[in-house]
């Protein structure tokens, strides 16, 4: 079981702070403890929070997989969350691999400095498709922040992962499982190259699409739940995942 959390975008604010809470809480809270806790990005809004975000996921007794959104600086965040982040190398990407419980996370960086849109450049797709290639036994999850697919909402779409064509090749060359990601603020059930992709929703705020009330007051709405995807896995079986937006 994996408890997929996304886009807390912690800023200092008891707002951001108390929002996560209720998550970790909820989270907290199941009589049987997930497996994993996986956030896909946007952890520290301003990219310098990470004492405030490492002090947050203290709270979770289970391994804590993390990798960066766009509004993550690699540096400090390789600084602020060593206990949380296994990445050789230094700066940029922070590309991982994490076997957790059975099961195998490729952690992808498809970040670009200085910019809120994804790519993955050829060093990085070269990356994946060694990583893809080594044997494992369970399940393959392959997890980052930018997804290639989108809402159909010009205001948040224009900042997909780009030139995603490259990157659905590596995927089909491999026994991948599911794919995880975020950035949208939302709860999205979709697939690339042939996979399911997952999004978990937004903890920070929420991303109306254009034809709901709310998107008359702007991109984001902060008063919209927090949120977090469940993702069930069993062997010989599709995964199985359940959004849930807290009161």
């Amino acid at each position: 079981m994996i408890a997929h959390l996304s886009d807390p975008h912690l800023d200092g604010t008891p707002e951001a702070q108390d929002r996560l809470r209720r998550v970790t809480a909820y989270v907290r809270s199941f009589t049987r403890p997930v497996d994993v806790v996986l956030v896909t990005g946007d952890l520290a809004d301003h990219g310098t929070e990470y004492a405030e975000v490492a002090a947050e996921l203290a709270a979770f007794d289970v391994p804590v997989l993390v990798l960066p959104g766009n509004h993550d600086l690699s540096e400090p965040f390789r600084a602020g969350l060593t206990a949380y982040v296994d990445s050789p190398g230094a700066g940029h990407p922070v590309h991982q691999v994490r076997d957790v419980g059975g099961a195998r996370f490729v952690l992808l960086d498809t970040t670009v400095p200085g910019e809120d849109h994804g790519e993955l450049a050829a060093e990085s797709l070269g990356w994946l498709d060694g990583v893809l290639s080594e044997p494992t036994d369970g399940p393959v999850f392959v997890a980052f922040h930018h997804p290639p697919v989108g809402l159909h909402a010009p205001a948040i779409d224009q900042w997909l992962l780009r030139d995603a064509a490259p990157f659905a090749a590596v995927l089909r060359r491999h026994p991948v499982t599911a794919l995880f990601a975020g950035h949208l603020h939302n709860g999205v059930a979709t697939t690339f190259a042939d996979l399911p992709l997952l999004l978990a929703p937004g903890i920070r705020s929420a991303v109306p699409l254009p034809f709901e009330p709310a998107a008359a007051q702007g991109l984001l709405d902060p008063t919209a739940p927090p949120g977090l995807a469940l993702h069930l896995h069993t062997p010989d079986a599709a995964v199985v995942t359940k959004f849930v937006h807290l009161p």
